[in-house]
């Protein structure tokens, strides 16, 4: 079974204690971390190292990150298809619709962007958006990741919410 860590919209320039500490608690059980974009520096994936990492730019990240992190990443998990994009250069309101036609064939197809955490099935295709890590603000919702685990090819996936800042 794989246990996969998937997050996006962190937003940071710089690797942080808090983000270092959240990514501790939230992620101390996965062997794959998958981020869908807007990390904005390469240097934020340096928290997750020992980790096998799966990422695609997004529309906030640095031209560093366009160099080194594809628009979209294809790569397959056991006996999953996994299809990964950040969601911007396009209408908000059809992000799915886009998904479906850059990965037809996908068991999953995994977004950030909106900052609104998703996880419902079509069909048999899982969609999942972990919403912002870093929430959005004090009167908006708090920072929200997903867990998937697969075993052979079954997807199971779960939202969570970061705990508020006391």
């Amino acid at each position: 079974m794989i246990c996969a860590g998937i997050i996006s919209d962190t937003h940071l320039y710089e690797v942080t204690d808090r983000f270092i500490e959240q990514c501790n608690l939230a992620f101390a059980q996965c062997s794959v971390i998958i981020h869908a974009g807007d990390l904005t520096e390469a240097s934020i994936l340096s928290v997750f190292e020992g980790k096998e990492i799966y990422g695609v730019h997004g529309n906030m990240c640095s031209s560093s990150v366009h160099k080194i992190l594809p628009r979209t990443n294809s790569f397959q998990l056991e006996e999953v298809k996994l299809g990964l994009f950040h969601g911007a250069w396009g209408s908000r309101h059809n992000i799915e619709d886009r998904a479906w036609d850059l990965f037809p064939s996908a068991d999953c197809i995994i977004y950030g962007h909106t900052h609104q955490p998703v996880c419902h099935q079509v069909g048999k295709t899982t969609f999942i958006n972990p919403g912002s890590f870093q929430g959005t603000g004090r009167y908006g919702s708090p920072g929200s990741y997903a867990i998937m685990e697969i075993n052979k090819d079954q997807i199971r996936a779960a939202l969570h919410t970061l705990p508020q800042p006391s």
